[in-house]
């Protein structure tokens, strides 16, 4: 097993009054050689907006674009004729394929509203663009590494055009759990939302990242309640 630590601490980021933006890897003004992905992974914003806020209509290609709110509402908006209202709970998946144009607006006009947005490089180019949501309430078991998005449209959760898999869990203090890879040629990034939790002899504290390669599993302990989310995705 080979592993990358990244610290939250250690994070770039941007603010623009109304937006605070941390990013895990190399996004708009920050750019870091040491963090520029995970294999087709390519970007994790972990972002706050202030109610009345958001980002205006704005234009994606090529991407496969997952939303995760983790506090809060967000509206969305798009040309293929989507409005809709995602909150905690649910996830987003819009594969921008050809072109889409989409807004993200917080649903309040006072609460902040925090989620992930992840981007994932997708293995067919200029498909037809496509939106869906799910709420994942009904697919959380606790103490469980749960799946809520895979390649396959009959799965459980979201899909999308890349041999890739996610898996979120919320895990009480003491327990062990592991990870079984679906391909042994993808890697696992781990992204811990709360809590601790130790894997391979690291400490990971909340918004820490580690970058798992070289494995067919992995083991986790959970050092005090935590929200995990392990993102398995093609990396050579």
């Amino acid at each position: 097993m080979k592993t990358i630590h990244h610290p939250a601490s250690l994070r770039g980021g941007a603010h623009h009054g109304w937006l605070k933006s941390k990013h895990t890897f190399s996004f708009a003004d920050y750019y870091d050689s040491e963090r520029v992905g995970f294999g087709v992974l390519k970007v994790i914003n972990d972002d706050h907006v202030e109610g009345g806020h958001g980002f205006g209509s704005h234009s994606h290609r090529n991407m496969e674009i997952v939303s995760i709110p983790l506090s809060g509402a967000l509206v969305h908006k798009d040309d293929m004729g989507n409005e809709s209202t995602i909150s905690s709970g649910e996830i987003q998946i819009m594969s921008a394929g050809t072109g889409v144009v989409h807004s993200e607006m917080n649903a309040s006009a006072d609460t902040p509203v925090k989620f992930l947005q992840i981007w994932i490089e997708p293995n067919k180019k200029d498909v037809t663009p496509r939106y869906q949501q799910v709420n994942l309430v009904e697919l959380l078991n606790r103490n469980q590494f749960n799946q809520v998005l895979s390649p396959n449209k009959d799965d459980a959760g979201v899909w999308i055009h890349q041999n890739a898999w996610f898996s979120v869990g919320e895990f009480e203090q003491g327990v062990t759990q592991s990870y079984r890879l679906n391909n042994t040629d993808n890697g696992a990034y781990v992204f811990v939302i709360s809590g601790s939790v130790i894997i391979n002899d690291k400490a990971l504290q909340p918004r820490d990242g580690l970058a798992i390669t070289e494995v067919e599993k992995f083991t986790m302990e959970v050092v005090s309640n935590a929200q995990v989310l392990v993102m398995e995705v093609p990396v050579w």
